[in-house]
């Protein structure tokens, strides 16, 4: 059984930049797709150079235990870039998609849609973390995976714990009507949004929610609490804070955004 929305006080959520997010759930210490090289170009096989524009907000070395990464995808270098994949090798457990969960080695564990792994807690008790799903650009998935690769999002809950969504990269407000209709309400929502674009891809769609479809997916989810990351540090991320604060406030959702702190947490 989950807590009601309105009891839950607020955990600490700590952001590096990018789409990259620490947070303590049950006793665990969580952090989202981790993203810790300097500023530069990044070329992906196969694909286009990606321009970090602005360094994190802290290092490695800075976040502590960790105990479970949740990467959304490997396949791309501002969702995993060099450092983080040197750090998954320090972390117990990194959940992603089923093709990363085969690529990342015996540390790495993929998540179907739906599909859950439970998480011991220190303290007694479990995690259940569920793969729900993503879809990295506009349309339908089996046309965009092709190009895009896999992605998957999460929702965290427990007993006595609030509801968790990370969206990983999502475009697709389908995928968080269904993810709302199995778990919603939710009481925070890890929205990536940024409404990253490459040119010649999709007709220079977003390949991630724009602030708009971030505050209209806040609306769908009932989410008590809203901390956007992957909109910063990167140059194709085409929306940033200003758009985001205006769309909320369009939505009147205002109340709703948390921006939560900058940089280097405290060891546990």
């Amino acid at each position: 059984m989950t807590s009601s929305v309105e009891t839950v006080e607020p955990f600490p959520v700590r952001v590096f930049g990018g789409p990259t997010a620490l947070f303590e759930y049950g006793g665990l210490r969580l952090l989202t797709d981790p993203t810790f090289d300097d500023p530069g170009d990044y070329p992906a096989p196969g694909g286009p150079s990606l321009t970090k524009t602005a360094p994190a907000a802290g290092g490695p070395a800075d976040l502590g235990p960790v105990d479970v990464v949740l990467l959304s995808h490997d396949e791309h270098a501002d969702n995993l870039d060099r450092s983080g994949r040197a750090l998954l090798a320090e972390v117990p457990l990194t959940l992603t998609t089923p093709g990363g969960g085969e690529r990342l080695g015996d540390r790495a564990r993929g998540l179907a849609d739906w599909e859950s792994v439970e998480l011991d807690r220190p303290g007694g008790g479990t995690v259940t973390v569920t793969g729900v799903p993503a879809v990295h650009g506009p349309g339908p998935r089996e046309e965009i995976e092709p190009l895009s690769g896999q992605v998957v999002g999460f929702v965290l809950t427990g007993d006595g714990l609030p509801t968790v969504y990370v969206s990983g990269d999502n475009a697709s407000l389908d995928a968080v009507r269904e993810t709302a209709a199995r778990f919603g309400p939710v009481d925070t929502a890890v929205l990536f949004a940024g409404a990253p674009r490459i040119a010649g891809l999709y007709d220079g769609a977003a390949l991630v929610l724009d602030s708009a479809q971030a505050a209209e997916a806040a609306r769908i989810l009932g989410a008590r609490r809203v901390v956007p990351v992957h909109y910063d540090s990167w140059a194709h991320f085409t929306e940033g804070r200003e758009e985001l604060q205006l769309a909320f406030a369009a939505a009147g959702l205002a109340d709703r955004l948390d921006w939560g702190s900058v940089g280097r947490p405290t060891s546990r």
